[in-house]
């Protein structure tokens, strides 16, 4: 039989790296600090920000507040209009930074244009209910490799790659996309696990000729289906951060020709998620990788869930 994770030619015909079984995994770890925590103080405390109306904002807003409520986590719902001025949403939101009863607080990007969402985030999240690890205290923390909460989706991924046992020190992990939420922090954590790591952008040549060193390729470009075959070295571990909605019929047959159920998914629903790299390459060449949905969404919400209790672990306990 051969090995898991060989990173090799051999190993191809990818093992999926189930985002799921990890978040239930965290959940259930979460749930008696988060118990030892109500018997002793209180519930640990999430306020969730939600500006407008943005579809997909609203469903991100409705799942974290589900996940909350399932282990115990006390959230609080502020919502502002889609007009709202810069001046008017702080004014809403200043009773937050006095509330000792929160331990945490998520402002749900984006938010509407006209807003200064530098202004907001840095006026309402202090660096100690800063649960995204987004602000500056907790990304310099990052780059130092010092204690504090991580952004929540390379997070997650390093929990995934670990609980897989997939090794990490000496091998070559190229991210593609250096986005302050999932790129560049994605790369500091693999660089702290001593991995060697190239960050590839909108403006690297020979995009697919980096890709394609890979060992470990974390794809975050935000464009769907962009890495093909030709950016995947055979044996490597993949890991598709993009949720992409593709809504042409012609690009959703060629996607996933190969797969009845999605393509009966899309006649159905007009549409059908799919990642920043071709699924069926991935699957062929990888010797893990993530599906998308299904890989690493699911551990996005995990770890915002485990920030929090962390957030209120300090407050409350230290």
């Amino acid at each position: 039989m051969r090995p898991a994770f060989c990173y090799s030619h051999e190993c191809m015909g990818g093992t999926v790296l189930d985002g799921k079984r990890i978040r239930d995994e965290i959940l259930g770890e979460l749930r008696p600090r988060i118990e030892a925590l109500t018997r002793r103080k209180r519930a640990p405390a999430l306020a969730v920000v939600l500006v407008g109306d943005n579809p997909a904002s609203k469903i991100y807003v409705g799942s974290k507040i589900k996940a909350c409520e399932e282990i115990g986590i006390r959230s609080v719902k502020v919502t502002a209009p889609e007009d709202v001025s810069t001046d008017e949403l702080y004014r809403k939101l200043e009773p937050l930074t006095n509330d000792q009863s929160i331990d945490a607080i998520l402002i749900q990007m984006p938010l509407p244009e006209g807003i200064n969402a530098e202004k907001i985030v840095s006026s309402v999240v202090a660096p100690d209910r800063d649960v995204d690890g987004f602000g500056e205290v907790a990304l310099g923390r990052l780059v130092l490799n010092r204690p504090w909460v991580r952004a929540c989706t390379p997070a997650g991924i390093m929990e995934m790659l670990r609980r897989y046992h997939i090794p990490i020190a000496g091998k070559k992990a190229v991210v593609a996309g250096r986005s302050d939420i999932v790129g560049k922090p994605m790369a500091l954590m693999l660089l702290h696990e001593n991995a060697t790591v190239t960050i590839c952008h909108s403006r690297t040549q020979n995009l697919a000729e980096e890709c394609r060193t890979a060992d470990i390729l974390v794809a975050a470009i935000g464009r769907a289906a962009m890495l093909t075959a030709d950016h995947i070295k055979p044996g490597a571990v993949v890991i598709d951060v993009g949720m992409n909605r593709v809504t042409e019929k012609a690009e959703v047959q060629r996607l996933f020709a190969d797969e009845p159920a999605r393509l009966a998914a899309f006649e159905k629903n007009g549409s059908v998620l799919v990642g920043d790299v071709e699924p069926k390459a991935m699957r062929e060449l990888s010797s893990a990788y993530t599906p998308v949905p299904g890989g690493v969404g699911p551990l996005t919400i995990a770890m915002l869930m485990a920030n929090t209790v962390t957030l209120a672990e300090r407050r409350l306990l230290e």
